[in-house]
């Protein structure tokens, strides 16, 4: 279904094997059917995500009124495929089949809300490639779900490095010292949504999961292009250019895996990768690339668990002629994210101070209560916590994106789908050129 103006939007969600499937429910949508329909093996999985839901109706506050019409089936697929319930299909989760799934979902004119990653394999590029021609040519939107997107501190950087008075130009920086250096956190063991996340015990298989750029790296991918280039096209083939990768495990007891997934012990699938009783979980990748010739450095890392009342971090630097623009995430400021200004001179200072205030002021309309404090040597961007909503709550924010998109098509920018490309290259590519290296830890930039 090409066009949802008169028609009310239904969710159909598919094999949701990953909790953000549930976190796109966490909220009611206006023009959204509150019948939505499952497609999913029975097991573990489809249970848990009945939980999430059943939760987020049952809740005290402001709760949920979903209705779910669940088909528990080995071909669930294939069922959905043939009649389908709605218009829109919802995907999280084993992402090794997923674009196979999205292909058949455009070419039976189903719309598509999808979490990362879309593809695993670089040679998977032109099965995503004509996925999304195929959603242009019918009138569909098949959309990725990129809630960084929706990060105050995320938007507040990009308009600052856009800012030239206070940023002035990016450099374009060397291997040795890139231009932008971001370094992500994620923690194996966590709560979401107040209980503790056992996760499947095929998470762990890399071949299913794909591994640290494979997955959380998309974000990271994705916030570069957004932040240099915003509202620009971007050619993969000719503007990006992968120049170095490596990766190494994150070493996990049985006892933890038992921990955090359920299961009676390692499945055989993970088999070759225990070693001595631990299992060698390639969850790490430190790649470096060029983006229109600018350098860049990804650091994406899985931790076993947050020391206590910290969580997943974030660490982003951007280098330009006046100033560098970061985020960083410290036990000094109680492990939020905060928005940093450093400018390169002393003599610059004044001028870029002022500046920040400039530009801080004139989007006090969109970011309200934002100010500007100078501490000497850097620029702190404060922010309140009401702009503080939190990553769950970010879903309901890019659905309510997609569904502004699905009523109007003609919103959607066209930079979108090659952009999604040239995102999907460097995943791609970056983690099949890191397993061409020995394993080896990278040094950690950002301090806790």
């Amino acid at each position: 279904m090409s066009n949802a103006k008169d028609t009310a939007v239904h969710f159909m969600t598919i094999d949701p094997g990953h909790f953000h499937a549930a976190l796109v429910q966490k909220s009611m949508y206006p023009g959204v059917s509150r019948r939505a329909d499952v497609f999913a093996p029975l097991g573990p999985d489809l249970v848990a995500h009945l939980n999430r839901i059943a939760a987020f109706n049952s809740r005290p506050g402001n709760p949920t009124g979903w209705e779910l019409e669940v088909h528990a089936s080995d071909d669930f697929f294939d069922r959905m495929v043939r009649n389908p319930p709605g218009n829109v299909v919802i995907f999280s989760g084993r992402n090794r089949e997923k674009i196979d799934y999205i292909q058949r979902s455009t070419d039976a004119g189903l719309n598509v809300l999808a979490d990362k990653p879309w593809i695993l394999k670089s040679s998977d590029l032109p099965k995503l490639e004509t996925a999304l021609e195929e959603a242009d040519r019918r009138g569909l939107v098949a959309y990725d779900i990129m809630t960084e997107r929706f990060e105050v501190t995320s938007q507040l950087q990009r308009a600052l490095v856009n800012d030239a008075d206070t940023f002035g130009e990016v450099v374009k920086g060397s291997p040795e010292e890139p231009a932008v250096y971001m370094e992500s956190v994620h923690y194996l063991k966590k709560v979401v949504a107040g209980a503790m996340n056992i996760r499947p015990a095929w998470f762990f298989d890399n071949t299913q999961q794909g591994e640290g750029l494979n997955d959380v790296g998309t974000h990271l991918v994705d916030l570069v292009q957004w932040t240099l280039f915003p509202d620009e096209a971007l050619e993969y083939r000719t503007d990006t250019a992968v120049l170095a990768a490596q990766r190494w495990p994150t070493i996990i007891s049985e006892s933890d895996f038992r921990a955090v997934t359920n299961a009676p012990g390692f499945p055989e699938a993970l088999s070759g990768n225990v070693n001595d009783g631990h299992l060698e979980y390639y969850c790490n990748t430190l790649v470096s690339y060029t983006l229109r010739g600018i350098h860049t450095q990804l650091n994406v890392i899985w931790d076993w668990e947050a020391a206590s009342g910290a969580g997943d971090s974030h660490y982003a630097v951007y280098r330009g002629t006046r100033s560098k623009i970061e985020v960083r995430q410290t036990r000094q400021d109680g492990f939020r994210p905060e928005l940093y200004v450093v400018p390169h001179a002393a003599g610059s200072h004044a001028h870029v101070l002022a500046a920040v205030e400039r530009k801080i002021a004139a989007m006090n309309g969109e970011f309200q209560g934002v100010e500007v404090e100078d501490r000497g040597r850097e620029i702190h961007v404060t922010i309140p916590d009401a702009l503080r909503v939190g990553h769950e709550a970010h879903f309901a924010h890019v659905t309510e994106r997609f569904l502004e998109y699905l009523r109007d098509r003609s919103k959607l920018p066209a930079w979108e789908r090659p952009n999604m490309l040239a995102k999907y290259f460097v995943t791609t590519t970056g983690t099949e050129l890191s397993r061409k290296r020995r394993p080896s830890p990278a040094p950690r930039i950002a301090k806790s």
